[in-house]
């Protein structure tokens, strides 16, 4: 073969001497759960008026060198009714995912965004199982777009690093 000639590829498609990407979930787990209502039985003799705040979180780190990774959601759910806590739960919801030969500037996108959005549903589910049996009318949580609020963190980190950022509040997302 001349210097000139690009690998071939192979029966997969993939050129001769470049590593084959890999992306695999292999475990989805619960790491942690909570449910509390502090104002119970009080809270439910009163008119129910919820007040709903949902934060999320992700982390991701390497658990090995073979490319095995472990990404935790974290979704907290707080919920006020006239001014009383009615409730607090959350999740984190976590997975192993094995990334090999992923070019690095995938890897951010993958571990940010992809991986907790197929985290979520999961989250999600727990939380309204949660609030149910705690008494309370079933909490459905939205839709999250994690490609957005990736794209929204990189766009502040950006900000900041030109000295730009000014008052941008931080993405929880990371």
């Amino acid at each position: 073969m001349t210097e000139n000639q690009a690998p071939k590829p192979n029966a997969d498609g993939v050129a001769q001497g470049q590593p084959q990407q890999e992306f695999g979930l292999q475990k989805i787990y619960v790491k942690d759960i909570s449910f509390e209502s502090p104002n119970s039985p009080a809270v439910f003799t009163r008119e129910w008026k919820p007040e709903t705040q949902v934060q999320l979180n992700s982390q991701a780190r390497s658990l090995d060198e073979n490319g095995l990774f472990e990404v935790e959601l974290t979704v907290t759910v707080t919920t006020k009714s006239q001014d009383k806590a009615a409730y607090l739960v959350e999740v984190k919801q976590a997975g192993a995912f094995v990334l090999r030969g992923i070019p690095q500037d995938q890897m951010g996108p993958l571990l940010a965004a992809y991986c907790p959005n197929l985290l979520f549903p999961f989250a999600r589910e727990a939380i309204s199982d949660l609030v149910t049996r705690g008494g309370f009318p079933q909490m459905l949580l939205a839709p999250v777009n994690f490609d957005a609020l990736y794209t929204q963190k990189l766009r502040n980190e950006q900000q900041a690093a030109q000295g730009g950022g000014g008052d941008a509040a931080p993405t929880p997302l990371n």
